[in-house]
């Protein structure tokens, strides 16, 4: 059995956490734009330390586990 986990904590993550999608933390003229569909390296950076730490969080301290078999 594989612990499916990581892999669909992960995709799951990254689709909500894609800057401009759903949210940019920091936008272009605010410091916070919803929906805009673009992005800068800044918001890169903090999405990925955001994915990083939700990431850590539910695999490493919540133990979570996702078993198919």
């Amino acid at each position: 059995m594989a612990d499916w986990a990581p892999v669909l904590i992960g995709v799951i993550l990254f689709v909500f956490l894609q800057p401009g999608l759903l949210f940019q933390l920091p936008g272009h003229n605010k410091q916070v734009q919803f929906g805009s569909l673009k992005t800068n390296g800044k918001s890169i950076a903090v999405h990925t330390l955001i994915f990083f730490a939700l990431y850590s969080i539910f695999l490493l301290a919540l133990h979570i586990h996702i078993y198919v078999g």
